[in-house]
């Protein structure tokens, strides 16, 4: 499969955590090519923006055509502009290109700042006017409507630009435990609900989303799955942030490795070992190194993280036979359309995908020596469950009284 190639046409961001700089990261992350096109350079870092010097539109526009004679472009994302011309002189660029383009109408940074003047708002819209998706938080919704009730003012953005409009829910003013991101299009409302993720480090969330989204786009998927794999990467990252900066600081893009794939191949990344004393099992992985992230022992169960993403699991049952085999798991992204496909092949799973309590879906056949194998989409589950263990005491997290391992049964 080749490597999409995707054009980001943004500001720069010093401190790193949005802009030019998040783009390059999600972009790369997730298998593209990215190339830029600076619009503008911040002095910005976690607290606010201290300096915007705007590029010249006539330099904007020749890093685009550099890139389009050379490398092509297989989809584009816009972030912030820099001024007025400079939107409209891009939008007149870019109505003679045919790829998926992905406008981010920036106005103000997750500290606050303001990142846009009221003339390069207005400027705006012939952006829109060539957009495949347009991707405002709540916010930026209502400043370019001057609607109060969101899902108006997305119709009427829909309305006016003929292009699909996916409302961020991460600046609503419910600051309740759940959060929702709305996809909508002239005939149709999608929409992705999730846990709120308490962090102050979510600083370039906007960007890295519709960076994602224009790669996954770039790469041939439909738009509710690239909407779907960017809010995963987006999620992720959110847990995976460093912690640096000391108001909003940078999410972790450089730690989702081995949560998401660039094509539709399947990724080792899970395996699961059995065994009889628990305590032991735990101490020697442990001492072994790995990082433990869920310690059930009352499931008699508990799952450690590697250096590089991976996961491994233990399973153990003291009054049970220790069997001689590993449970290896190949996570996927569309695990329904996967199984679908190697049914048709031949392959003879043992059961199709089905929902497990802790959070994945699985699907299970056996190698011909009898060895378990699964295929699976967990997502933040897997590094990130509910029950992810923190510091502290050993906390347990059994299910109804019944083990995992009744609900795993990997036996023969």
């Amino acid at each position: 499969m080749k490597t999409p190639r995707i054009l980001i046409i943004a500001g720069s961001d010093s401190g790193g955590g949005a802009g030019i700089q998040a783009d390059i990261k999600t972009v790369t992350m997730l298998g593209g090519h990215a190339m830029t096109a600076i619009t503008a350079v911040t002095a910005q870092n976690s607290r606010g923006v201290d300096a915007i010097h705007p590029i010249p539109a006539e330099t904007v526009l020749a890093q685009v055509e550099a890139c389009l004679k050379d490398f092509g472009v297989d989809a584009i994302k816009i972030g912030m502009i820099g001024s007025a011309f400079t939107a409209r002189t891009i939008a007149d660029r870019l109505k003679r290109l045919h790829v998926p383009i992905v406008v981010d109408p920036i106005m103000v940074a997750t500290s606050g700042s303001t990142l846009a003047d009221e003339e390069t708002v207005a400027a705006m819209g012939k952006l829109m006017d060539v957009a495949t998706l347009i991707t405002p938080n709540i916010p930026e919704l209502k400043k370019l409507t001057a609607r109060t009730d969101t899902m108006a003012a997305a119709l009427e953005l829909v309305a006016r630009h003929k292009s699909p409009v996916l409302m961020k829910g991460s600046h609503d003013d419910d600051d309740g435990e759940s959060i929702a991101d709305v996809l909508v299009e002239e005939d149709n409302i999608t929409t992705w609900q999730g846990t709120r993720i308490e962090t102050q480090h979510s600083h370039g969330t906007g960007c890295t989303l519709a960076s994602g989204i224009a790669t996954c786009l770039g790469r041939g998927d439909p738009l509710g799955d690239a909407i779907a794999k960017a809010r995963d990467f987006v999620r992720i990252a959110l847990y995976e942030a460093p912690g640096i900066g000391r108001g909003a600081g940078p999410m972790g893009h450089h730690r989702v490795r081995m949560d998401l794939g660039a094509d539709e191949m399947q990724r080792l990344n899970q395996v699961t070992m059995t065994g009889k004393d628990y305590d032991a099992m735990v101490a020697f992985y442990k001492k072994l190194g790995l990082k433990q992230i869920v310690d059930s022992p009352d499931n008699q169960y508990a799952r450690f993280e590697t250096g590089n993403g991976t996961t491994m699991s233990i399973q153990c049952d003291p009054d049970a036979e220790v069997e001689d085999f590993v449970a290896i798991y190949f996570e996927v992204d569309d695990l329904d359309r996967r199984v679908e496909k190697l049914t048709r092949a031949g392959m003879p799973f043992e059961h199709g995908a089905r929902a497990q309590p802790w959070g994945w879906r699985e699907a299970r056949l056996r190698d011909p020596a009898g060895n378990t194998v699964f295929l699976y989409k967990g997502g933040e589950n897997r590094r990130f469950p509910p029950w992810r263990t923190k510091d502290g005491p050993r906390a347990s997290t059994k299910r109804g009284g019944g083990r995992w391992r009744d609900l795993w049964s990997p036996q023969r």
